[in-house]
């Protein structure tokens, strides 16, 4: 019976995209009406369940992750092997928080995934073969952050010739005051919502992260006013590259761009940290002409202490997984040891030395999100993920290319050259229509053709829209002549 539901859900799913990236109003109102007011006394029957969750639920779910043509927040998609892989995580219900050797094979498997992952993205085990798998980018900042908090005051504690505990420890007003700072600032541009986010959680405070970039480029560091920041007695300083723009998909540096900002960094005893949720694929990229600017993009990220990744973004596995890497192996401990619980201690290993992971992440409790990831990794292996994801930035430029011919539309960033615009287009797409009433309502006039799903943003202070390309099932001509077909018929209507 469980076998079969499931075969009958895999292929409710397979065509689901078919009928449409979003559900029918009145698939919305009858999954509504069909949800319980109150809990009944008596339970009813296994089938039954699986019934209503099928045949009333499901219908109303969007198609995220099952369309290739779901263009909204950079959802991705689940490949086959991360499917299996998930079902099987479901199945046995592992915990993994603590290393004992002698009770589960999973801190292992997990320790093992992450090393595959520094493989895919071309950074060097020696350095990088540290970290762990998180909830997703948000967390991954939040740790990131965290680590270079304990960071940054360590050296000042240093130069100061004090002796200083951890942040998690003492608290951060207590040593803040203790070395006669005022506090602390993240320095970026154009960062992630999540990444303003995980500044106010640690107190570190939202309005703390500063924006340091060009007048004239908005991505761009402006590496003055940086040395500048990082240069003042009263605050110290984390600097955070966006490897990866969200609206635009493009690069915040170039390796050149990351040398000059680690030699800042390293002279004013700052913390360098990149949020790489997508634009750390940019490395799996082969060294082609067709996408060296986007290599280049993401080249110099070897050089920074910590990096943020998003799993169930470009790697195509499930909610929810994200990933973290520190070249500073001991730090995260500092901050995120579980204190006072003896029973969660890990125990002797002859392999690798495997830190709990509840000793160096947000979570005690955790669900084995390494699973899909291990699963998917050997199934694709390098070349599998590159090809995929040349797919998705070659349409992702077909869309650019044929919007910058358009004569309704305007690609974002306006640029006189095509052909440097088309370079800089990695897996996303960002656009306006010219007519400003339609501009206004753009996303939602393409979205209510169920054809493919955008998401709206804003740039420039005007409304704008994005077409993010994740989905391990691109098909680069299909997909350009379904896009295309829509917004077509957006601009007639």
């Amino acid at each position: 019976m469980h076998d079969q539901v499931l075969q009958n859900l895999w292929e409710t799913a397979q065509g689901k995209w078919e009928t449409g990236v979003l559900p029918t109003a009145e698939s919305l109102a009858r999954a509504r009406a069909s949800l319980p007011r109150s809990l009944p006394d008596s339970g009813i029957n296994l089938e039954d369940v699986q019934q209503h969750i099928l045949n009333e639920i499901v219908p109303a779910f969007n198609g995220g992750s099952i369309s290739p043509n779901y263009y909204g927040f950079i959802t991705g998609g689940v490949t086959p092997a991360a499917l299996f892989a998930d079902n099987v995580v479901s199945a046995y219900d592992q915990n993994v928080q603590v290393h004992l050797t002698n009770h589960s094979i999973v801190t292992d498997v997990e320790h093992n995934a992450l090393g595959l992952l520094t493989d895919l993205f071309e950074l060097d085990r020696s350095q990088w073969h540290n970290g762990t798998f998180t909830t997703g980018a948000t967390a991954s900042n939040i740790l990131g952050l965290a680590c270079g908090r304990e960071y940054v005051l360590r050296k000042v504690a240093e130069k100061k010739g004090l002796r200083m505990t951890s942040v998690g420890e003492s608290g951060l007003f207590e040593l803040l005051h203790a070395l006669n700072l005022s506090g602390i600032q993240v320095l970026s541009t154009l960062p992630h919502s999540s990444l303003v986010k995980a500044a106010g959680i640690l107190g570190i405070g939202r309005a703390n992260v500063r924006n340091i970039a060009q007048s004239s480029n908005p991505l761009k560091f402006d590496l003055e006013q940086l040395e500048h920041e990082l240069a003042r007695a009263d605050k110290v300083s984390i600097v955070a590259v966006s490897s990866g723009e969200v609206n635009t998909g493009r690069f915040a540096t170039t390796a050149d761009d990351i040398s000059q900002i680690r030699q800042l960094c390293d002279k004013y005893g700052a913390w360098l940290h990149a949020d790489g949720a997508f634009g750390i694929f940019g490395r799996v990229l082969n060294d082609d002409p067709e996408f060296a600017t986007v290599k280049q993009g993401s080249r110099g990220l070897e050089w920074v202490d910590s990096i943020t990744g998003d799993g169930h973004k470009l790697l195509n596995v499930p909610y929810d997984c994200g990933f973290f890497f520190c070249r500073h192996p001991d730090l995260a401990a500092s901050v995120f040891q579980n204190a006072n619980a003896a029973y969660l201690a890990g125990g002797p290993s002859d392999g690798p030395v495997i830190p709990s992971p509840l000793n160096i992440g947000i979570e005690n409790s955790r669900r084995f999100r390494a699973l899909p990831v291990y699963a998917s990794l050997l199934y694709y292996g390098k070349d599998g993920y590159r090809a995929m994801l040349e797919r998705q930035t070659k349409l992702a430029r077909g869309i650019n290319d044929w919007i910058f011919d358009h004569p309704d539309y305007v690609a974002l960033p306006r640029t006189s050259s095509k052909a440097d615009h088309l370079d800089q287009t990695f897996m996303s797409v960002l656009f306006r229509a010219k007519d400003d009433t339609l501009n206004k309502q753009l996303a939602r006039k393409i979205n209510e053709t169920s054809k493919m799903f955008v998401s709206g943003t804003s740039w420039d202070g005007a409304p704008a829209t994005r077409i993010a390309v994740s989905n391990w099932r691109v098909d680069v001509q299909r997909d350009l002549d379904l896009v295309t077909g829509v917004l077509a018929e957006v601009a007639r209507s």
